[in-house]
């Protein structure tokens, strides 16, 4: 059976050692982890514990950062395509809420309803009124509210534009279909998404 693992697909045997050098990540190591506790005075999370979450990128260097006093922030996002956010849904919530409460640092929220909107068969006005409601679930989580910015990229395109040309300036056409798999037959929107969410 053929493995596949992309942003949108999860099947085959998964092998967790493969898919850590193939997407070039480190695992998460019983040195790493004590460092972890050490650096941030906090037990580490459950689910770092029992090897729920097995590899990460520079969290080493996230620590001695840490360690230094350096500011950083948290980012992730969501692609509102329901009503509601389910449990699988809502574990990297629950582990970022419980990464900022650690660092104590800022947290932008991403809400991709332009992305949903290019993937899925909804309304571009249903995709925004998704994001506010899947926000309400996010905010829920018991984020920092005075850490926390939470934007829908309909909303807020404007403000990223910038960057979003600069990203599309440096990254090649067949860089974008090598790492998303696209073909032919996607729409250009999918092409130019990867600039706006980075």
């Amino acid at each position: 059976e053929d493995v596949i693992v992309d942003p949108w697909t999860v099947s085959g045997n998964i092998n967790y050692d493969k898919l850590i050098e193939q997407f070039g990540s480190q695992p998460l190591t019983p040195a790493l982890i004590e460092k972890f506790e050490r650096v941030t005075g906090r037990t580490a999370h459950t689910w770092i514990r029992r090897g729920i979450f097995f590899s990460h990128r520079d969290l080493d260097a996230i620590l001695d950062n840490h360690a230094a006093g350096k500011p950083m922030y948290l980012y992730t996002g969501r692609g509102p395509s329901s009503e509601s956010l389910h449990l699988g849904h809502l574990i990297p919530f629950h582990f970022t809420k419980y990464l900022q409460d650690v660092f104590r640092c800022p947290l932008v929220i991403q809400m991709t309803d332009d992305e949903k909107f290019l993937w899925k068969d909804l309304q571009l006005d249903e995709c925004h009124r998704l994001a506010a409601e899947n926000a309400k679930d996010i905010i829920a989580c018991g984020f920092d509210i005075t850490r926390t910015f939470i934007f829908s990229d309909l909303d807020y395109i404007g403000s990223m534009y910038p960057n979003i040309v600069r990203i599309q300036k440096a990254v090649t056409y067949n860089q974008v279909r090598g790492i998303f798999g696209f073909d032919d037959s996607c729409n250009i929107g999918k092409h130019a998404f990867p600039a706006v969410q980075a």
